[in-house]
Order: C-alpha cells, then structure tokens, then sequence
C-alpha cells in the first residue's frame, strides 16, 4: 500500500540536489522522472507492480493481455479457470514444444471453457497460448504486471506540501524511485564535476535496493526454508 506523497519524493528530490527553489531541475521535470521511474522498476522487476485479476478470454489459442488490461507488461502466471461454468481447475505451464511433440495438432483442437494448459514465451510477453483454444465463455484467473500511470500534477500542486496523491507503487519502492530521479538528475547536469558518477551511482543504488527487495522476498515466501 502507497502512502508516501508525490510532493513528500519531490521535495527530498529537491533537498538532495540542493535546488529547493526548483531553478535547475523544475518540479515538471521532477515529476517526469518520478513517473519514469516506474517503467524502470517494473522493467527491471515486473513483480513490483503485480495485479490479480480475471482475464476474459478471446476465441481461439493465443491471449493478449492488452484486450483486457491496456497497460499491462507483461504476464506473471496463469492460475485456474474462473468462469460460472467452467471445472474452476488450475491450468498448468508447459513449453510449447513439448505441447507441438506432445498433441502436434493442438491449435486445431476443439475450444472450451475449459483450459488444462498455457504456454508463455518471453519474447512476447504480453501474450500466452492456451490449451485447449478458448471459447468467447472461458475466463482465467491470472497475475499480471502492469505500469502505473503517469502523475500529472501541476506545478502548484507539487509546490504545495498539502497535495495529497501518493506514488502509485508500494512505499517500499519509495527509496529506488527517488535514487532514479536523482539519477536523471544528475545526468542532465553530466557537464559538471563529478555528477556523472553521481548519477552512476544512484543508478546503482536503485537496482541495488532492488535486488535486496528481491533477496529478502525469496528469503522468507512461502515453502522457502
């Protein structure tokens, strides 16, 4: 749950590059970074922004998730049938090769509500296949990474400490966002005495914490020790 303010990440922004009147490095500008931040973190970490919801599934063996959620990155995992008529079965992962080996005619096989397996390819990683192909029926409880939109706030609102609308990540991620901005930061200001390696530097510290994040979650989910 995020209850760390946009204008609370601007201004230590602010504090830390010393310009608290926003003369180098306008608070728009900020704010653009802040919202950058998020496509570097749920790139680097799809997990970080995972949702669960019920895809409604299209005719046929391939599913994209863009029809359902149009700012979804990329698919997590398929977990079980959801439709009012389906068997409510989880559907399980398999390689696509192994399906072609397996049932070489698979994309021709009749639909139904009910899917047994999916197959999922990095490469797209907005799409899967199902097995069998679905009806228009057929409805699948998945986890799914997705993007958090932009803030636009105004100028004023970020300049006033009594805004009140929250970064749209968990507050855990308080501390990568404002390494990123300070990171863009510095890069525009690269000209400068050391602040290349400064901006190297929070670059790094972002995905340090990260991969920390990562490391402890592991560390203690479930069926771990």
């Amino acid at each position: 749950m995020a209850t760390v303010k946009v204008v609370s990440i601007i201004s230590r922004a602010q504090t830390l590059l010393k310009d608290a009147s926003g003369a180098r490095w306008p608070v728009l500008e900020l704010q653009l970074w802040l919202n950058d931040s998020y496509r570097e973190i749920v790139t680097l970490h799809p997990d970080a922004n995972a949702e669960v919801g019920t895809f409604v599934c299209a005719a046929g063996y391939r599913q994209t998730l863009e029809t359902n959620y149009p700012y979804a990155y990329k698919v997590l995992e398929v977990l079980n049938n959801s439709a009012a008529t389906s068997n409510k079965k989880f559907v399980k992962l398999v390689s696509k090769r192994s399906m072609d080996s397996m049932v070489p005619d698979w994309y021709n096989q009749t639909a139904s509500v009910n899917i047994e397996k999916y197959m999922y390819d990095q490469r797209v990683p907005k799409d899967f296949l199902v097995y069998p192909p679905a009806t228009t029926a057929a409805r699948l409880e998945i986890i799914y990474s997705t993007v958090p939109q932009p803030h636009t706030l105004t100028e004023a609102q970020l300049q006033n400490a009594a805004t009140a609308e929250v970064i749209r990540l968990d507050d855990i991620y308080g501390s990568p966002i404002l390494d990123y901005i300070l990171y863009r930061a510095y890069t525009k200001d690269s000209e400068q005495p050391n602040n290349a390696a400064r901006a190297a530097a929070h670059y790094q510290a972002m995905v340090t914490s990260l991969n920390f994040k990562v490391q402890s979650d592991e560390s203690v989910a479930p069926g771990s020790s």
